[in-house]
């Protein structure tokens, strides 16, 4: 009886240190600014502006969305000695709604990131990825290149305006 008893504790103790912290740490899901550099997995990402447009190239054939347009310039580079894809990316709002990437009719994007980014190694994917949402606050979903890890870039509400050079008029003498 005690052999068995022994034998059952031992079965149980086992059993309990198996269950244990074993499972590889869940990646935390952080969020960063405009500007920061953001490494996931083998892929470098760096947000650095935005602009809403309120329609794509010159009329007659201009471009009207149904909210606004709204670019994002960035890149994204390839840090391993592999091509990889980069992951197509997605807007969310404070409510949880999502904003995927346009593909279609992109041609009127100035320096268009394109939709499939087949990126060699070492090099990189810049320029604007497209998208058609409300104004307001938003964070960027990224990912890394098997879309196992994920972040966020807070891209906050702003809408600039350039002021034009004015001339200086001449002065009287």
């Amino acid at each position: 009886m005690r052999h068995y008893l022994r034998f059952l504790i031992l079965l149980i103790s086992l059993g309990l240190i198996s269950c244990g912290d074993s499972d590889e740490k869940a990646f935390p899901v952080r969020t960063y600014n405009m500007g920061e550099r953001i490494t996931l997995g083998h892929i470098v990402y760096v947000v650095y502006e935005t602009q809403w447009l309120t329609h794509l190239g010159d009329p007659p054939d201009s471009r009207v969305p149904q909210h606004r347009f709204f670019l994002i310039r960035m890149s994204a580079v390839n840090a391993t000695s592999k091509e990889i894809m980069v992951p197509n990316f997605t807007l969310e709002d404070d409510k949880g709604g999502t904003f995927p990437e346009i593909t279609d009719d992109t041609k009127a994007v100035p320096q268009y990131i394109g939709y499939l980014r087949r990126v060699k190694p070492a090099e990189s994917a810049q320029g604007h990825a497209l998208f058609d949402a409300p104004p307001r606050h938003y964070k960027l979903k990224i990912a890394d290149e098997d879309n196992e890890h994920t972040a966020y870039v807070d891209i906050p509400l702003s809408f600039t305006s350039e002021s034009p050079d004015v001339p200086q008029a001449p002065s009287k003498k």
